[in-house]
């Protein structure tokens, strides 16, 4: 194995001429997005969990100055974004960033953005699949259609949750009604659930049931899943706005001071969920190939939908730290419970509708991505060729469909991995990293061979500095005391002292190469987005990439179409 040969690339034309002849050869998907569906998709994606669930604890830990957290956010993949339309708009390719990576880096690190991208879309679904689950049983029982609990709960979680709440009762320091509603729903599923054999039949059946229906719908065609897609988008817009409109009639200003009661760091406190809730913009590039017009939609759908879903939360979060002070917000579904708090109890029934179709919407939009991506990597030889076949009627990639729905709503069935939210996160950052990494090596702003939209280049050599000296001054002024400042730099916390080693770095580098400016802040805010997850969450996904190169020396190397002759 000769170590350059892990670096093979693809240049811009092998690309196309590649998609040309899957298109002449009828192997390609039917282009029928438009740019109102791409944006409709993009919002469904990112207009979420984040909204209807997360933005209650970010509001908690960040008080009204949670709006800044967005803002941030939105930067960090704004700069992002710009990076996927550029590569979105030169190679309108279903890949999205496994593609990329191909192009700028080569195929090892093509892989591992692929093999990253699974844990954002399979495996953050399954996240999502819970979260619709819990949002859907709780509708049902609001309409007096009671769930049994051992049918929308995870083994593992009933189990846990039965000690806990056998030990209480029996030890008498509680009575049932004093226990956790988590803990109740626990003991009432551990102790009702039917036995087959020596096992304990307990199942999360509606997160099940909504992945087969989204797959279901996915498995039929584009167009099912655009038409799907613009309904739900149209009913939650809807409904964010009424929310905000007659919010807006019963905010108290005063419950917007303190702005930021704990400082910034309670503001970033909120930092990993926040972002999990912008994500979905990506997964608009795993769509360029059923696109009409890749090279001016994309590009367009990504920073309008982005610019679109940050304003409605920033509006949503002044409404709610409005309506309610932030202390009360610590709560899983805070917009129905605003609501209800100042006595509006239609409109929170509304909005736990709103929540249910919101839900689905996301999920909807991953699963679409997830098989794309195979289909991509199949194409390339990196995977068996059973995950690129097309169907010859609803020119869907029919088997990698199938397989993302098994590989969601199974593990959605029967366990509980709420917690792997940050991993997702994590692979999110490190497809977004390493797209921004892309550009700055492709130099688009001279490489004549990039056609249609390019990434604005302000040098970095320049701007870089600049923007450095203002964040320092920001920073001294905020402690108020050239000392005050100083002492905080002694104690900086490794992931911090990471992120300024790199943008020192990075104001070195910009002066030698002239770096563009865009992608250096996507690279550097998504850098340090990722040093906030915890060192669980990195060891998971250090596995998890194990795994990976693992798959990939046995299989992909060999059967690489890069490594068969021209």
């Amino acid at each position: 194995m000769k170590f350059a040969s892990l670096f093979r690339k693809k240049n811009i034309q092998q690309i196309l001429d590649e998609q040309g002849q899957l298109n002449s050869s009828g192997k390609g998907l039917t282009k029928t997005l438009g740019v109102k569906d791409l944006v409709a998709m993009g919002i469904a994606a990112i207009i979420g969990a984040g909204i209807f669930s997360t933005i209650g604890n970010a509001s908690f830990n960040g008080g009204p100055a949670v709006i800044l957290l967005f803002i941030f956010t939105a930067f960090a993949c704004g700069f992002s974004a710009l990076c996927y339309a550029e590569f979105a708009s030169v190679i309108p390719i279903s890949g999205s960033a496994y593609t990329y990576a191909y192009l700028a880096f080569g195929e090892l690190v093509a892989w591992i953005i692929g093999w990253a991208l699974i844990v954002e879309y399979a495996i953050g679904n399954i996240v999502v699949a819970i979260s619709w689950s819990d949002y859907f049983t709780g509708l049902m029982d609001g309409l007096g259609l009671h769930i049994p609990e051992h049918f929308t709960m995870d083994y593992f979680s009933a189990k846990t949750g039965f000690k806990e709440a056998n030990y209480l009762l029996k030890n008498g320091s509680l009575g049932f009604d004093q226990l956790s509603t988590f803990q109740q729903q626990a003991y009432k599923a551990w102790s009702n659930a039917p036995i087959i054999g020596n096992l304990k039949f307990i199942a999360d059946l509606p997160a099940l049931l909504i992945v087969l229906a989204i797959t279901w719908l996915i498995y039929r065609g584009v167009k099912e899943t655009k038409i799907a897609s613009n309904i739900m988008v149209l009913i939650k817009l809807s409904v964010i706005v009424l929310v905000i409109v007659v919010g807006a009639f019963y905010v108290n200003p005063e419950n917007w001071s303190p702005f930021a009661p704990n400082g910034i760091k309670g503001v970033l406190m909120g930092v990993s969920s926040v972002f999990f809730a912008y994500i979905g913009f990506d997964a608009l590039a795993t769509t360029a190939e059923e696109c009409e017009n890749p090279r001016k939609d994309l590009p367009i759908s990504m920073i309008v939908s982005l610019l679109v879903c940050t304003v409605l939360y920033i509006l949503i979060a002044l409404v709610l730290t409005g309506l309610v002070s932030y202390k009360e917000l610590a709560v899983g579904d805070p917009l129905a419970f605003v609501f209800d708090k100042i006595g509006l109890k239609q409109i929170s029934g509304i909005v736990a509708i709103s929540a249910v179709i919101a839900m689905a919407s996301v999920l909807l939009v991953f699963q679409n991505g997830q098989p794309r991506i195979w289909m991509t990597m199949s194409r390339d030889g990196l995977l068996p060729q059973k995950f690129s076949k097309i169907h010859p009627r609803f020119k869907t990639p029919t088997f990698s469909t199938l397989v993302t729905g098994a590989f969601v709503s199974i593990p959605a069935l029967f366990m509980n991995l709420k917690e792997v939210t940050d991993l997702s996160s994590i692979g999110t950052l490190f497809a977004f990293a390493a797209v921004c990494a892309g550009v700055i090596q492709m130099k688009s702003h001279t490489n004549k061979e990039h056609q249609g939209f390019k990434v604005p280049y302000f040098n970095s050599a320049l701007y870089l500095p600049i923007l450095t000296s203002l964040a320092l001054i920001g920073a001294v002024w905020f402690c108020g005391d050239i000392g005050v400042f100083l002492e905080n730099c002694r104690a900086l916390d490794v992931p911090t002292a990471l992120t300024l080693l790199l943008v020192l770095g990075f104001n070195v580098l910009g002066v030698l190469y002239h770096f563009s400016l865009i992608p250096v802040l996507g690279l550097i805010a998504n850098f340090y987005l990722m040093t906030q997850l915890g060192l669980s969450n990195w060891i998971g996904f250090g596995v998890w990439l194990v795994i990976g190169l693992a798959i990939y020396f046995l299989y992909g190397y060999k059967n690489s179409k890069s490594a068969l002759p021209q």
